[in-house]
């Protein structure tokens, strides 16, 4: 009698429903572990599943009668190759599942922030790299600004000591304004910067960030003040701040906020009403009450922006979601771009990108220099505003197009590292569940928060500099602040309430 192979084996009926059995069960606990699926829709992929492997045993069975009655092979071989089709995509859907998840974990819950300070030269600088500067420490002096305190400076320079086995020699500007008079004027080489900062180095030198190159950088993590209240997310309306800092690199840094959007959902309305507020926007912080732009509160962490504004507009936000420049446009390229409608015609200051009226095809890179751009829009701050708010339009709308499935594995890992929320994963599971399960029409309500340009010099962090910002007009904030109410008393928001806080 002729042994039967091992592949022979491995092909045979049993094996092969077996296998695809193991592989269903594996599957179907893995989701209802998910707990992101309803149970009707649950039930009704168990009766799929179950089916399809009913079928295949009776298929595999009837090819098997088929070779022994007429000798032919056909319907055999197509019968077992479709089992293993059938379980490789049990598989392949279990792993995409599977990174789903572990981005979710990755990427929620998030309860700390990194001050990233950084040793800078100018970019026409002789020195290139960290150990080019080495040499010339002995004979130079080192720029700092002493007046955020020096606590973190001194610890980053300890470590810069450490990596260049030099001493530094420090020449303290008092201020950062000071501090950045000095680089543009060449009387200093080399600085060592807390970006949190970067605002007030460019004070009277705005755009000197991209003047510069970073030679070392030291990450100092610090724990974000728990300043939200959490909510069921599913059955009482609840507000998130989502912010914009104006960075490169790792999503945590403490840096200026260029986006303000306060998001507030009514789960039971089907409702969610989008506030945009400029970043210049005169506030009171809630540290000590002083005036400041909106965007300088995020200098002292994203827990003071986030008590800044429930002051500001009366409201408890129970979450934030942040992103930075990197996340825009990997984001944006992983999607395959996006497609904008712009009222205007403009060239870009960054990047010098051609934005027409009408639609504009845009990747990553053209995006962010788009919702960057102010001073070439004939409303300034407020246009940005708006424009922040079509791209987030459109980069929602490209994410739930069917096509998001070919770029799954890119878009996560585009988001990944660029992109963190203090939500819980199971939260953001809950409110899938909750719209898979009665697949609801939700309505978008855009406002915008509008005043008069003042240009200021008391301000609390550029205190007797110049200053752009905005006085909020009265009217403009109590309606809103009313509309706000309205969304937590769970009541319906109508499009009367919004009239004239559209903006132009």
């Amino acid at each position: 009698m002729k042994k039967k192979s091992v592949v022979t084996k491995f092909l045979s009926r049993r094996i092969l429903l077996l296998i695809q059995l193991i592989i269903s069960i594996v599957f179907l606990g893995y989701i209802y572990y998910l707990k992101m699926l309803p149970m009707k829709y649950y039930l009704i992929l168990v009766g799929i599943i179950a089916l399809l492997w009913f079928f295949m045993s009776f298929f595999i069975k009837y090819g098997i009668k088929k070779k022994k009655k007429e000798n032919k092979y056909g319907m055999l071989i197509f019968s077992k190759l479709l089992s293993l089709v059938l379980s490789i995509s049990l598989i392949i859907v279990s792993v995409m599942a599977f990174k789903g998840n572990s981005f979710l974990s990755n990427i929620t819950g998030s309860l700390t922030q990194t001050r990233v300070i950084s040793l800078y030269v100018k970019k026409e600088s002789k020195y290139k790299k960290l150990s080019d500067i080495q040499k010339d420490l002995k004979k130079m002096k080192v720029g700092i600004a002493s007046e955020k305190g020096t606590k973190n400076i001194n610890t980053a320079i300890a470590e810069m000591e450490d990596a260049t086995g030099e001493e530094f020699k420090t020449k303290d500007y008092k201020d950062y304004s000071a501090l950045g008079d000095a680089i543009d004027a060449g009387k200093i080489d080399v600085a060592v910067v807390d970006n949190s900062y970067s605002a007030l180095l460019e004070a009277n030198h705005e755009g000197m960030d991209d003047g510069l190159r970073s030679l070392y950088q030291v990450e100092i993590e610090e724990q974000v003040q728990s300043v939200t209240q959490k909510t069921d997310v599913t059955e009482k309306p609840f507000i998130v701040y989502l912010t914009g800092i104006d960075t490169y690199g790792t999503v945590s840094a403490i840096s200026r906020a260029d986006v303000n959007l306060a998001v507030c959902v009514s789960p039971k309305q089907k409702q969610i009403l989008m506030i945009s507020i400029p970043r210049d926007t005169q506030v009171n912080l809630h540290r000590n009450g002083k005036m400041d732009k909106l965007t300088h509160s995020a200098m002292y962490g994203i827990d003071e922006t986030i008590s800044t504004i429930e002051d500001f507009l009366e409201l408890k936000v129970n979450y934030y979601a942040k992103t930075n420049f990197s996340g825009i446009t990997n984001i944006i390229d992983a999607l395959g771009g996006v497609t904008i409608d712009s009222p205007y015609s403009f060239k870009t200051l960054h990047g010098n990108y051609k934005i027409v009226k009408g639609k504009n095809e845009m990747d990553g890179n053209k995006a962010l220099c788009f919702v960057r751009e102010r001073h070439a829009l004939p409303n300034g701050d407020f246009d940005r505003g708006r424009n922040q708010q079509r791209l987030l339009k459109a980069m929602i709308s490209k994410a739930i197009s069917p096509k998001i499935i070919t770029n799954y594995s890119q878009i996560l890992q585009a988001v990944e590292g660029c992109f963190e929320t203090n939500m819980t994963s199971d939260e953001i599971k809950s409110l899938v569940y909750m719209q898979l399960d009665d697949m609801a029409k939700w309505e978008t309500f855009n406002v915008q928060l509008s005043g008069d340009p003042e240009i200021s010099y008391k301000t609390y962090s550029m205190k007797g500099k110049k200053c752009y910002t905005m006085v909020p007009s009265k009217k403009s904030l109590n309606s809103i602040i009313k509309i706000i109410n309205k969304v937590e008393n769970g009541e319906r928001i109508k499009e009367k309430d919004i009239k004239g806080l559209q903006g132009a």
